[in-house]
């Protein structure tokens, strides 16, 4: 097939801990989408402590003019690597995925054939069966029920990590300069053109998932502050509610007391109720909290991602 026909396809692939599967996932990507595409496959190395770079590095010497590195300097977890990614991408279709092997390589020439043959500005995946860890799948289906409220997501749609994007949202997506990207909140405050396709998953096969409680926790916090003031208004609607619970209750304590003058004050209910608004007090505090630090790391420029080395073709970019 003539090269200028062939569709332009980039793969970005954030990799940590992945120098046992990396390279056999690359070569595996390569022999089955070379030729119907222009490949282009953009690997990111989140400062992973195994061996990952180097191995990169080799794949990107074997195939210098289809595979480009870029090695950060520091781990930013897998929504900033992403986005270190996307900002180096030139395909029009942009397909996301995992270096573990859990995303088979014949489901990404399903998801690009789809993709592809349909007008979406997104397409995601979605499975039968989940093969992740049970604090994953749990922290997923946490994601999925908050996602539903908080970013008005179609309770239909999977938010999945191995989705394809065409070049408009990717643009959209890169405009975006502030540290605490959310991938899936970009999207969703962008598009409503989206799609979804089943695709199998596998088991991880080799090492663990790098996703820890701790991660997925910041994970929330992303979309909690970065794409919603809804924490804010709950917290608006929890203070009202309290405060009328405690004037009903201060009510309830004088009529008895008019009622039964020898009825002595409730030292237990006393520390009840101040333990309840002081907790309520403390959580809208550290809401607030949240939200101006993240404002404060936002106007002091904290960066997305800082690039150590790059590894690029030397045609294109005249650095390898």
């Amino acid at each position: 097939m003539n090269s200028q026909l062939k569709k332009q396809i980039s793969i970005v692939i954030p990799v940590y801990n992945g120098e046992s599967t990396i390279a056999a996932l690359v070569e595996q990507l390569i022999a089955s989408l070379a030729d119907p595409y222009m490949l282009e496959i953009v690997l990111v190395n989140d400062d992973s402590p195994d061996n990952s770079e180097e191995v990169c590095a080799a794949i990107h010497q074997k195939h210098p003019q289809m595979v480009k590195l870029y090695s950060l300097a520091k781990n930013v977890g897998e929504h900033n690597a992403v986005m270190a990614g996307l900002n180096q991408t030139t395909g029009e279709v942009v397909i996301i995925m995992d270096d573990d092997f859990q995303n088979p390589v014949s489901e990404v020439t399903k998801l690009i054939e789809y993709a592809t043959a349909h007008d979406f500005d997104v397409v995601y995946t979605y499975y039968e069966e989940k093969k992740h860890s049970w604090i994953r799948n749990l922290g997923s289906q946490f994601n999925d029920k908050i996602a539903n409220v908080m970013l008005r997501k179609p309770k239909d749609l999977y938010l999945s990590s191995f989705k394809s994007l065409n070049r408009f949202i990717v643009q959209e997506i890169i405009t975006y300069e502030l540290p605490y990207p959310y991938i899936d909140g970009l999207i969703l405050r962008t598009t409503s053109k989206i799609g979804k396709i089943k695709v199998r998953h596998h088991s991880r096969e080799i090492g663990k998932s790098g996703y820890t409680f701790t991660k997925l926790v910041r994970l929330w916090l992303n979309m909690f502050t970065n794409f919603s003031i809804l924490p804010l208004r709950v917290s608006i609607v929890m203070g009202f509610l309290f405060s009328l619970i405690g004037l009903g209750l201060g009510f309830v304590a004088i009529v008895e007391k008019f009622s039964n003058p020898a009825l002595p004050i409730g030292y237990a209910s006393l520390v009840v109720v101040i333990l309840i608004f002081s907790g309520i007090q403390l959580i809208s505090l550290g809401m607030i909290g949240e939200y101006l630090g993240r404002i404060f790391l936002s106007q002091n420029k904290k960066p997305q991602y800082t690039i150590r080395r790059k590894y690029e073709s030397t045609s294109e970019h005249g650095t390898s």
